[in-house]
Formats: structure tokens, sequence, C-alpha cells
């Protein structure tokens, strides 16, 4: 018998919007999902347009013969044989996404299960003891001491500090002369550093400088130094040693045999470390130079070393630049200077010792019966009422080499006082009297001391406003006259006219082999001058140095014109820098190098 099974997903056979109703599930037999169809429902208010709902599910639940029933506007129309091609289609995609929605439903049922097991809901916190402490602050990182994280980060440095300080006593024990400057190992790093050098006789010079080295650290020396006779030269200058520091350190080089130069440069020691080191030094015969630059000794201090240089005949150079010695330091070593014989060297830059100390330091000096080669009384406040003791002194001595009166305010009237002394010098080579507001007139009577004076090779003038006319009168007598291998001009508002009076005497010059004409408004005009002169074949200039000029291009294409035109030019050093050189005229400037080196094989230093 011909019998069709179906079986209707609601409770009676009206239609129901699917959005208000959800499908009850009921059991389908195999034969009922032949019957499946998918249907549309209609809107049939007359102010909508016609236009798909959803669709649901139908199944008859009639024999076969039973006529559909239809509720009001609405039908459902049973799908007949002929008019299932439609549906095909959408029975295809069903059968192909069904599987697909099957597997993404189990995998979001099994990630969810994972999920719960290895991110676990955390439990709530119980109440900090602590009140007004929220339990969901959670573990709290601590860097106290005691700390696990300390500890490790505490361990790792002291790991890379000792391969340091081991890699630093190798070094002591492998070079004679050991640049530990700037390490900044401190009080503890010393400590390690001293045991290589107890018996070590390779180091025969070190530098300590500048590694924040407290009195405490100096301690590290006793027993070391005493045993110690290959070290020579012992640097510790910029470390904070103080007074107390020095004491220590000099209780131990009393009884020292090795080192013979001792840098305490910039250590915070004043009158009372002064003190100590005079004592040491009464006794210790080992010591040849002792510097004490920059410190804060005062005439106390001043008159303690003075006393030990009556006693001490080994000391040959003493710095004391940048100390606060005055008039009253000066007139101490003055009078020490009557019962030595030993010190060669004396500097007192920036002492602050005016021209009442100048005076008595002169005096002394006059009678001294050693041979002291280098003074340095720069930067003392001296006027040219000063000047005259220090000319009377030149004029006496047979033994000074190198004189420095750097800043200080001699003027033409000190100059020319100075000329005069000169004249009848015949041992000093070096004489710096940059910044002593010197002009034309002084210059002038410098310049007349070299025609006759063949010794000084290095003459300093400096930030003096000498200006073109001054340029002019040295130049004069330098095309011919004197044995000057440095000139210093630099600063001296010489302009673009004094470089060419200095231009002029360099095409017949035949000594001068520095020249420095730093910040004179040279410009162009006065780089073309000399550009000219170094075509002219020149074999005793070797270093010009032309910064802070004005120079623009066209300057530095004449420079780089005329070092491609003179095959036979000696100069090795240009300093051009700090002008207005575009990248053109560095170009030439470039090229003109490259073009000696490859014509000549002659290297030249060109900084731009």
């Amino acid at each position: 018998m011909a019998f069709t099974s179906t079986l209707s997903l609601y409770s009676h056979p009206q239609v129901r919007r699917c959005r208000h109703r959800r499908l009850q599930s009921l059991p389908l037999t195999a034969a009922g999902l032949g019957k499946l169809t998918l249907l549309p429902i209609w809107r049939t208010r007359a102010a909508s347009r016609a236009r798909f709902g959803c669709f649901v599910v139908k199944a008859s639940s009639s024999v076969e013969g039973t006529p559909a029933r239809s509720t009001g506007s609405r039908r459902v129309y049973r799908r007949s044989q002929a008019t299932a091609a439609p549906i095909a289609p959408l029975k295809r995609v069903a059968d192909f996404v069904a599987p697909f929605g099957l597997i993404f439903a189990i995998s979001f049922v099994v990630w969810k299960v994972v999920e719960k097991i290895l991110y676990p809901t955390p439990k709530r916190l119980e109440s900090s003891p602590v009140e007004g402490q929220s339990a969901s602050q959670g573990v709290k990182w601590s860097i106290a001491a005691g700390t696990n994280l300390l500890s490790q980060l505490g361990a790792k440095i002291e790991r890379q500090s000792k391969q340091k300080l081991n890699e630093f006593a190798r070094e002591l024990r492998s070079f004679p002369s050991i640049d530990m400057s700037g390490r900044n190992f401190g009080d503890e790093g010393l400590f390690f550093l001293a045991e290589s050098l107890a018996y070590n006789q390779i180091v025969e010079e070190v530098s300590f400088a500048a590694n924040g080295i407290t009195a405490a650290g100096l301690k590290a020396f006793d027993g070391v130094l005493q045993s110690n006779i290959a070290l020579k030269i012992l640097d510790l200058s910029g470390n904070p040693v103080g007074d107390e520091g020095v004491k220590c350190l000099c209780d131990i080089l009393v009884d020292n045999s090795g080192i013979e130069k001792l840098q305490l440069n910039s250590t915070d020691l004043g009158d009372e470390g002064a003190k100590a080191i005079a004592e040491m030094l009464k006794k210790n015969s080992s010591l040849r130079v002792i510097e004490l630059n920059n410190n804060m000794i005062e005439y106390s201090g001043f008159s303690s070393l003075a006393g030990a240089l009556l006693e001490n005949n080994s000391l040959r150079n003493i710095h004391l630049n940048g100390n606060y010695g005055g008039a009253l330091g000066a007139n101490a070593l003055a009078k020490a200077l009557e019962g030595n014989k030993s010190l060669r060297e004396l500097h007192l830059h920036g002492n602050s010792i005016g021209d009442e100390g100048v005076r008595s330091l002169m005096t002394g000096l006059s009678i001294y019966k050693g041979k002291l080669a280098i003074l340095d009384i720069g930067n003392n406040s001296i006027t040219a009422k000063g000047a005259v003791h220090v000319a009377e002194y030149i004029r006496k001595s047979k033994s000074i080499l190198w004189l420095n009166l750097y800043m200080n305010d001699i003027g033409d009237e000190g100059a020319e006082k100075i000329a005069d002394a000169l004249k009848e010098n015949r041992s000093i080579t070096t004489i710096d009297l940059g910044g002593n507001n010197i002009h034309a007139v002084g210059v002038t009577s410098i310049a007349k001391v070299l025609k006759d004076n063949s010794v000084i090779t290095t003459l300093e003038l400096s930030y003096n406003p000498i200006g073109a006319d001054g340029a002019n009168a040295l130049a004069e007598v330098l095309k011919f006259h004197g044995n000057v291998k440095t000139l210093k001009l630099g600063w001296c508002q010489i302009g673009a006219k004094g470089a060419e009076s200095i231009a002029d005497a360099l095409k017949y010059n035949t000594t001068i082999e520095t020249l420095d004409l730093r910040a004179n408004g040279l410009r162009d005009d006065g780089a073309l001058c000399l550009a000219r002169s170094l075509k002219v074949v020149n074999e005793a200039l070797t270093s010009l140095d032309l910064g802070f000029n004005e120079i623009r291009d066209d300057g530095a294409f004449a420079i780089a014109q005329a070092l491609k035109s003179n095959e036979d030019v000696n100069v090795t050093s240009i300093n051009i820098a700090n002008n207005f050189l575009t990248k053109f005229g560095q170009s030439a400037l470039s090229d003109a190098k490259d073009h000696v080196y490859e014509m000549a094989e002659k290297e030249i230093n060109i900084f731009y």
C-alpha cells in the first residue's frame, strides 16, 4: 500500500514567524527526511511589500489524499516533483556545510574544556592583614636587602667587577707603562690591584688618576711601595684623598727609594697635606718631581714646603699652579731658594702673587746658586711695575731657558722693559707674553730684539691687540733676521692687511716652522695673500693654523691651488676649521691633498 508518512514540527498546521517560536524537537524517520522542505513565509499586509521573512522546516503529517490546510492569507504549497529542482542546490549546500558546523561545535566545546583546565578562574584572595591593602595586588617584587633578586644582580656585578680587575692586574704585570685613569674602581679595586705592584719589577709608570680613591684606599699601598723599587712614576691626580689620604701616603713614601715622580693634582689637599709632604721631603731622597697643582694650599702650606726645600737636595721640579700662595707664599719660597741648589723648575701659575710677590721671588732667584731653567709665573696679576723686577732677573740669569708671563698685564711699558733685558740675555729660548695687553708699540720693541738675538726660537704673543701695524713691524724683522721657529699670533686683530705682511715675510723667511694666525679676521683676502706665499718654495713652514678667520670657499680654493702648484711644499698640517666653508671649498682642499700625495707622496693633514 502506498503510504507516505509526514511529521509536522509544530503542534498545529498554522505557520508562525520563526523568530518568535523555537523549533520543537521531534523524531524524524528516514522516509520523513525525504519530505523536508524549506518554505518561505510571506507578509500579506497591504502596507508591506512582498519579501521573504525566513525559512521554516515543514513536513506533512497527513495521509496521501488528505487535502492540505490553509490559514487565511498565508498558504503552504506542497512542492511537487517538478518544482523540486530549485531546492536541490540548497540541499547540496546544506550537506556540505553541516559537517563543518558539527566540527566547529565540537571544537568550541573542547576548547572551553581545555580553557577551564589550563586557566582556572582565580579564587578570591583572602583579605590582607594590612588594612586597606587590596587583595587583587597579587605578588609584589621586593628589592630590599637579602632578596633573591638583589643577590643575583649583586653576584653578576661582582663577577663582572672581578673580571675587570683581573684584566687590570694582568695589564699591570705585562707593560712598563700603564694608564688606568678614569676606570672608577674605587678603594676596593685599588686594594685588589695593589697586590700586583707588591713584587712586580716590570711596571715603571702607572696612573690611577680619577678613580674615586679616598683616604681609606691609599692604605692599600702600605707594604707595597716599600718593597717595589721598579715603579718610578705614580699618578693619583683627580682622586678626593684630601689631607688624611696625603698623610697616609707620605708615611708610606718616607722609606720608598723607587718613586721619582709623584702627581697629586686636584686631590683636595690643603695646608695640612702640604705639611705632611714637606715632612716626607725632608727624609725622602728619591723624589725628583712633585705636582700639587689645583689644590687648596695657602701661605701656611707654602711656608712648610719652603722649609723642606732648605733641607731637600734631590727635588728638581715643584708644581704649585692654581693654589692660593699669594705674595706671602712667594716670599717664603724666595727665602728657601737662598739655601737650595737642586731646583730646576718652579711652577707658580695662577697664585695671585702680584707685583710684591714677584719682587720677592725675583730677589730670591737673583741670588739663587742653582740653575733654574723653567719659571712659570703666568696669571699672577703682574703689571708693568712687576715686569721691571722680572726684567732685572732676565738680564742677570744665565740658566733660564723657558719664561712664562702669560695672562698678566704688563702692557707696552712692561714689554719694553722685557725687550731691553732680552737684548742682554742669551739663554732664553722660549718666552710667552700672550694676553698682556701689548699693542703695536710693545711688539715693535720686541721685534727689534730679534735682529740681534738668535737664541729665541718660540715667541708667543697671542691675545695681544697688536693690530696690522704690530704684525707689519714683526714681519719686517722676521724676513731676514732671528731664529724664530714657532710664532703664535692668534687673536691679535691683525686682519687681512696684517696677514699680507706676514705672507710677504714667509717668502723670504727660512726658519718659521709653525705659524698660528687663528681668529684674526683674515677672511678671503688674507687667505689669498697666504696662498700666494705657499706657491713660493718654502722649505721651513710645516704647520699653518687659520681657524676662526671667517674664510669662505674662495680662500679655500686659493689655498688648494697653491698646494697643487708647489711640488716642493713642506706643509704637513693646515687647520682651516671653524670657518665658513661649504662642501665645495672642502672638496677643493681634499682634492689638493690627494694631488700632493699622488705627485710628491707627501701626506698633508687638512682640518676643515
